[in-house]
């Protein structure tokens, strides 16, 4: 990865191959004047947008839906919102009870009314204690809240405990409510709390919590729909005119219910898609459905499996009760509409108005996105409804039908991001009927963005269904997403996967890749030794198999490496063997970012005159090439390079900046002020060493990018 500038005007790190991350190593020396300027970079992608504009607050709330009979809850909150804390004491309410009684309803009602309250923001995420997979970790929560406040992701520290800190600089201080949605735990969510006692956090859970309780929260108890307020919930589904009709069928429907509003809502559904049909027919099927049930021990179970069975029952078309079930089997939190169809076998259309019919049918949520997801009670059910209904062999071919879709889109993404990478996407069993294309790169990562924990996902049920070739190409081809975007607290889990994968297929190559993979990671977290021996293994195994040039990558690796321990000179004979090796393959690209690295770590050691003759070869070599981005960052180098020759450093250093603008990389338009702002200083002209630093300040506080760098 295009690299940082240090406080001595060294850039550190370069471009790389398709799998080549460089450097994070930050020496800071020397005499400085003014702010100091330091940014890693990344592929270009950052789009400097003058007049610049703030971004918005966030809002992220999903719709509250009916709230009835909750007058007691909703005035807890109130009140905590009123509370005076201490300074630096965070306000927390814990809405707590069992699984379907609405305590996300109450936390987003009430979040939507309090908008006004505040102004600063209204943060969401759904921490999933209770799913079917893993609950979130709070690490990943923190990373999805930083960058909604316009916080670009190469800013973001893989540290927990920095995200931690940054997180709370953030907010600190503003108004902000932030709801965490099914929590498992107290420790899942101590992080996400903001500090300061502007701000306010509304947690749910089927849990107390009681962790939070004594750290200073409030604890709500949600207890069961008064019978007025389960009357109350349906007549609004049914409509007042339907529910006057049957009076007494309407009042035995909320007691079969038993004041749960998630069965309430789930019936009352059934009953509004079929308005020729008898309330009592209705009570009566739900009657001998609990009565069905009712060896289970737990009453809340009963009443919900009881609802969700009925409605299933009742979909229509039926090939909506097919889709149902296939799509609980969907390997992931979320799915959007080309997803579900590539799930389960039907047009994109066809699929959709299913979709719908689900979403009318309270047996699925529409989130914003055009996504959808099951509450964990129904996704439960749709879970046993397919393993009754469906034989092992449909329920693995739904599951490979979603792998297939997800290695296909994360290979599009991959291409149309870093179209040089040597992909080769194997034939799908189920290829989509309706293949997705990106309208270039910016598309392309928003995709794998968005897509991240479904992917995530996907790369794991596929290595426990045994599909290890999907599983560890599947993580390969989400590399860009952490070139561009970061995610560098979850990435070493994701391509330890893959290296997982890699090995349980006995694929020596893959193997060799994923270990690249997982060197990379360690070594954007700050651990170059164990990076270091990721890179030895995979460099015996590509000895091993003859790979000449992937040899000549692991050597430059491990040169890498070694100029982040501050080795040089190790550094610059592994640079060299490297630079050999390229230029005997006749891989020109290849060979001019070894010249950048040999430069790079020349300036570092003080030599900079030497730096002029490999610098001035890579710029010729990335001419040739028609790589704008490293034409740039080289033109960079070398005008360091020739900080004694002022005039020409001055007329290098404006052309790369002048390129840098051009393709809209912020990242790499500081990297040319703060040079530029050097060289000012270095010749006595403070006026235009002030002016470059505050235009370098500027463009980091317009576009977010990082003054400082990322752990």
């Amino acid at each position: 990865m295009p690299g940082l500038l240090d406080a001595g005007g060294v850039m550190n790190g370069g471009p790389g191959d398709d799998e080549v991350r460089d450097g994070h190593v930050n020496d800071v020396s020397g005499s400085l004047t003014g702010p100091l300027v330091q940014a890693r970079e990344i592929h270009g992608g950052i789009r400097v947008h003058h007049g610049f504009e703030p971004l918005p607050p966030p809002f992220q709330l999903p719709p509250a839906g009916i709230l009835v009979d909750r007058e007691e809850a909703l005035a807890a909150l109130d009140s905590v919102r009123m509370d005076d804390q201490a300074a630096g004491s965070p306000r927390v309410a814990v809405l707590s009870g069992p699984a379907g009684i609405g305590k996300t309803a109450v936390a987003l009602h009430w979040a939507h009314r309090e908008r006004q309250a505040f102004p600063d923001g209204q943060l969401y995420a759904d921490l999933r204690g209770h799913a079917a997979g893993e609950p979130v970790e709070p690490a990943e929560v923190l990373g999805r809240f930083i960058r909604a406040f316009g916080i670009s992701p190469e800013r973001i520290p893989a540290d927990a405990a920095e995200r931690a800190a940054l997180y709370q600089s953030l907010v600190s201080e503003r108004r902000i409510v932030v709801v965490l949605d099914d929590v498992l735990s107290a420790a899942q969510v101590g992080p996400l709390l903001p500090a300061s006692a502007a701000g306010m956090a509304v947690v749910t859970s089927r849990w107390r919590l009681a962790g939070l309780l004594m750290r200073g929260g409030r604890g709500i108890r949600l207890e069961r729909l008064s019978a007025e307020g389960a009357l109350d919930l349906l007549r609004r589904t049914l409509g007042e005119d339907r529910a006057e009709r049957e009076p007494d069928a309407v009042r035995e429907l909320a007691e079969l219910c038993s004041g749960f509003p998630l069965a309430l809502c789930v019936a009352g559904a059934r009953l509004a898609a079929r308005p020729g049909w008898d309330l009592a027919e209705m009570a009566d099927a739900l009657r001998h459905e609990r009565r069905r049930l009712n060896a289970l021990s737990v009453e809340e179970d009963i009443t919900i499996r009881a609802t969700l069975t009925l409605s299933y029952r009742g979909l229509s078309p039926p090939e909506a009760a097919r889709v149902y079930r296939l799509l609980g089997l969907f390997p992931g939190p979320t799915f959007d509409s080309r997803a579900a169809a590539a799930t389960v076998g039907l047009p994109r259309a066809r699929t959709r108005h299913l979709l719908g019919v689900l979403v009318d049918a309270n047996l699925l949520d529409d989130v914003p996105g055009g996504h959808y997801r099951f509450h964990d009670l129904t996704l439960l059910h749709a879970r046993e409804t397919a393993e009754e209904v469906d034989v092992p062999a449909v329920r693995e071919e739904t599951v490979r039908r979603a792998l297939d879709w997800f290695l296909h889109a994360t290979f599009a993404a991959s291409g149309a991001v870093l179209p040089y990478r040597r992909l080769s996407a194997p034939e799908p069993a189920y290829p989509p009927a309706e293949p997705l294309a990106f309208n270039g790169r910016d598309e392309a990562l928003d995709w794998l963005e968005n897509e991240f924990a479904n992917v995530r996902a996907a790369a794991r049920a596929a290595f426990e269904l045994g599909a290890f070739q999907t599983a560890w190409r599947m993580v390969d081809a989400i590399w860009p997403l952490f070139l561009y975007r970061g995610h560098r607290a979850e990435r070493l889990a994701v391509d330890r996967l893959g290296l997982e994968a890699a090995r349980a297929c006995s694929d020596v190559r893959a193997e060799a890749k994923m270990l690249n993979r997982t060197g990379l990671a360690l070594r954007d977290l700050g651990r170059p030794e164990e990076a270091a021996e990721d890179f030895r293994e995979a460099l015996r195994i590509w000895r091993r198999l003859g790979d000449a040039q992937r040899v000549a990558g692991g050597l430059r690796r491990l040169g890498l490496v070694e100029r982040d321990l501050g080795h040089l000179d190790r550094a610059l004979t592994l640079f060299g063997e490297a630079l050999e090796r390229h230029r005997s393959l006749d891989e020109s690209r290849k060979a001019a970012l070894t010249l950048c690295d040999i430069g790079q770590t020349l300036i570092a050691e003080g030599r900079a005159a030497e730096a002029v003759a490999p610098l001035t070869e890579a710029l010729h070599l990335l001419t040739a090439q028609a790589d704008p981005h490293n034409e740039a960052r080289a033109l960079i180098l070398l005008g360091r390079a020739e900080a004694a020759d002022g005039g020409a450093a001055a007329r290098l250093l404006t052309r790369g900046l002048r390129l840098m603008r051009d393709i809209g990389s912020a990242t790499g338009e500081l990297q040319a002020l703060r040079a530029l702002g050097d060289l000012a200083l270095a010749e006595g002209r403070t006026d235009d060493a002030r002016r470059y630093r505050e235009e370098a300040r500027q463009v980091a506080e317009r576009t977010g990018t990082a003054t400082t760098p990322p752990a």
